[in-house]
């Protein structure tokens, strides 16, 4: 089910309406029913796979902690390939047997290996990862293995963050299940106003700004210059408010009902390096890379080649993660390199004269880095956002192509001799609506250094406030993209 949909809305008021109705003790069983109807609305049969992982990982707790020695890390070796082996076989199945299929053919021999036709659960990688996050937390002794069969199936499925997060551990959610949530106005308004502003980045901002970025990226060798640019740009912004969106509705909307989850993203285009772009951009996943594979590796507490190994290794099985494509593989390997890279130069920085460390630490300096860390990152966006290795290297080569050329008869002749390349397909309305609402997300973001916007809205009057409810209802009712609205992006993941 769709968040930016009709069903959602009727789905969401039936279900939180009736779980403030009904007595605490059954409020679960809601809940997890009606995570049960939310998941299957997608493809009803998926559900037997998270059947099968939750019924694995439910044993598999009690049995970690009920064992000892090498029996405790059996449980949780078994638990693991359970997952990996459900992840690897519905997402990575036909990717790792199409380049076999390819080796042999180059060695002269027919692949006897069949392709599977099977479509890929939608989340699959994030309830997969809060699964694993739980029996490994168990075998840490950092949490009780959960008795109740219900409330564990609960934890994996719970329908807000089920199928593209925040990646919650068990620790932050599974004793909220127990807790009596009674209904208090004022948490119940502020999941709204967070999940009306989920709303209005996703199908006014990032559903907008997707019009003009698949008119290039679908068909990309048909730009070079300024619409390649345009578009990278765009889709740097679109995916934020597409991602950030989700997570704010699934935080929101779990609110409304009493429970907490963990905040997915800090304004990560305001960083001025890679490693705080990476603590600010989709947190759950981050510290769950570094918690569940960078830490075991050795972390930073080795040495430096050492080091280094571990943060490509990292970065190279997140982009593996994203989808199996050699494009997220590339993706995830260039923000490797620029981990890296960063911390080569912060060392050769530390035998700087004084001088140039104070001219680094300056307001302009840090403004720069920021500049430069958003063009790093968008730059591999590319390579996440095209559909082959071929269109992100023709995109990459070509983004300054002609860009001289393109810049004169603009300044020439205007915004409407840009419809060539400023407006691919002659979309200006939509060209402006981009620009403005992308000026306006800055301008939120800018105010957000300081103030929390929903705190700093409930100080003022009460017309006030239902004003600018108001007008953001009426900005999505009559901006917002509906036809053919495509789903959360995350959601192939």
């Amino acid at each position: 089910m769709l968040f930016n949909s009709f069903h959602f809305l009727v789905f969401f008021v039936i279900v939180t309406s009736v779980y403030f109705v009904i007595n605490h003790k059954y409020r679960w069983a809601l809940l997890l029913a009606a995570s049960c109807y939310f998941y299957m609305v997608f493809k009803p049969i998926y559900i037997l796979i998270l059947g099968f992982t939750i019924v694995v990982d439910y044993y598999a707790g009690i049995a970690i902690e009920n064992s000892d020695g090498k029996r405790r890390k059996l449980f949780l070796i078994a638990s693991l390939i359970a997952n990996i082996g459900v992840l690897a076989i519905f997402k990575y199945y036909n990717f790792l047997n199409d380049i076999l299929g390819k080796f042999l053919h180059f060695e002269g021999i027919e692949n006897p290996v069949p392709m599977l036709t099977i479509l890929l659960p939608i989340g699959l990688s994030f309830h997969t990862f809060q699964a694993m996050s739980y029996t490994i937390e168990v075998y840490r002794g950092n949490q009780k293995a959960e008795r109740k069969f219900g409330i564990y199936a609960l934890y994996v499925m719970f329908y807000p963050q089920l199928v593209a997060g925040p990646i919650e551990r068990p620790q932050n959610l599974l004793h909220q299940f127990y807790e009596k949530h009674e209904f208090d106005y004022g948490r119940v308004a502020d999941g709204l106003k967070l999940m009306l502003w989920g709303f209005f980045k996703k199908v006014v901002i990032a559903d907008r700004l997707a019009i003009l970025v698949n008119q290039v990226y679908d068909h990309p060798s048909n730009y070079e210059g300024l619409p390649l640019i345009i578009a990278t740009i765009f889709f740097s912004f679109q995916i934020f408010c597409d991602f950030s969106a989700y997570s704010d509705i699934a935080i929101g909307a779990a609110k409304v009902m009493g429970f907490n989850l963990m905040k997915n993203f800090n304004r990560p285009y305001s960083a001025s390096s890679i490693s705080e772009f990476w603590s600010r951009w989709h947190i759950s996943l981050s510290t769950w890379f570094r918690d569940y594979l960078y830490i075991p590796l050795g972390g930073n507490r080795v040495s430096k080649n050492r080091w280094y190994f571990n943060l490509a290794m990292v970065f190279l099985i997140s982009g593996l993660w994203h989808g199996a494509r050699f494009t997220f593989i590339i993706w995830g390997a260039m923000h490797g390199i620029f981990m890296i890279s960063e911390l080569l130069l912060g060392r050769l920085l530390k035998q700087a004269p004084v001088w140039l460390v104070k001219l680094r630490n300056g307001f302009i300096a840090k403004k720069l880095k920021v500049v430069i860390v958003f063009f790093l990152v968008s730059f591999a966006w590319i390579f996440f956002r095209a559909t082959s290795i071929h269109g992100a290297y023709y995109i990459s080569t070509h983004l300054f192509t002609g860009i001289i050329t393109q810049v004169m008869e603009l300044l020439n002749g205007g915004l409407d001799s840009g419809s060539k390349f400023l407006y691919p397909g002659g979309i200006k309305v939509e060209f402006i609506i981009a620009i403005l609402s992308i000026l306006f997300l800055e301008l939120i973001h800018f105010f957000q250094r300081k103030h929390d916007l929903i705190k700093y809205i409930n100080t003022k009057p009460r017309w006030l406030r239902w004003g600018v409810y108001y007008i953001a209802i009426i900005a999505i009712l009559v901006l917002g993209v509906f036809e053919n609205s495509p789903q959360f992006i995350y959601f192939q993941f």
